[in-house]
């Protein structure tokens, strides 16, 4: 059994060894992700749409 003193010490250790992103790295990998959530969004609207449209036509309905 570690004593939390000395756990904390480690913890302390292991996150002085860890790289952290910079400023620029975070802002550009948000947009990223924002613009690909974006794109997924539009995919899935317009497959939705097509299905839906597919599906409506097949059983006749709606029109």
């Amino acid at each position: 059994m570690v004593s939390p003193f000395k756990f904390l010490q480690e913890v302390r250790t292991e996150t002085e060894k860890v790289t952290w992103p910079t400023r620029r790295e975070t802002i550009i990998t948000t947009i990223m992700v924002f613009v690909l959530v974006l794109v997924a969004a539009i995919f899935f609207l317009v497959v939705d749409q097509l299905i839906r449209l597919g599906v409506t036509t097949i059983l006749g309905i709606g029109g």
